[in-house]
């Protein structure tokens, strides 16, 4: 039987929550449920999943519904489950030190102060899975990063965070086919200079 490959989305469960910048975990699986015509069906191992094929790979799409701080132990229900090998995981998060409009991948190390990638260092017992950095950007102000996270994005931030949110999408499908290192070359940085697919040219539109 062919292996399972592991996408998680972090945020946390609740319309409260829906579209808030601490979400973008959910927003980015959710997109590539959407293209892939995968449903959020069923609840188990305490995340909402959708499970089926990805270019030519098993997947499965999760959104644990532990709340951010607990994320690990779904995770590790899931990979337990499902048998899943650490270089067969990624999770997207969200990322406060990183502004917003960049992606930065990685295929290691520290929580870096989020607290659910904290959850799911823990949980496994090794920081050597592969992760996706979406940056929120810091508060304004002296706000509190606590109730800036649980906002929602809106004018010219919620428009630019759906764009990043189709390149994240894009960027876990390169991590899916190709492996982590060549999604880190092509997809880490802005919108703008993130490297996409080109269409292929027209011969008919000379």
């Amino acid at each position: 039987m062919a292996d399972w490959y592991l996408i998680v989305g972090l945020g946390n469960p609740g319309k409260e929550y829906e579209n808030t910048r601490h979400n973008v975990g959910f927003q980015v699986v959710d997109e590539l449920a959407r293209r892939y015509g995968l449903t959020f069906g069923k609840k188990e191992r305490k995340a909402v999943v959708a499970s089926g094929v990805m270019q030519g790979r098993k997947v499965i799409l999760a959104k644990p519904q532990t709340y951010m701080n607990l994320s690990g132990e779904s995770v590790r229900a899931l990979v337990d489950f499902y048998k899943v090998e650490i270089e067969h995981i990624i999770i997207v998060s969200d990322d406060l030190d990183i502004p917003l409009g960049t992606l930065r991948l990685r295929k290691e190390g520290s929580a870096g102060g989020q607290r659910g990638l904290k959850s799911i260092i823990q949980h496994l017992g090794t920081q050597n899975f592969s992760r996706l950095r979406f940056g929120i950007g810091r508060p304004p102000g002296r706000m509190d990063p606590k109730d800036y996270v649980l906002q929602a994005f809106k004018g010219d931030d919620a428009i630019l965070a759906a764009e990043v949110a189709d390149h994240a999408a894009d960027a876990v499908e390169t991590w899916l086919t190709s492996g982590i290192d060549l999604a880190m070359s092509r997809h880490n940085g802005t919108t703008e200079n993130v490297s996409r697919p080109q269409p292929t040219p027209n011969p008919d539109n000379s």
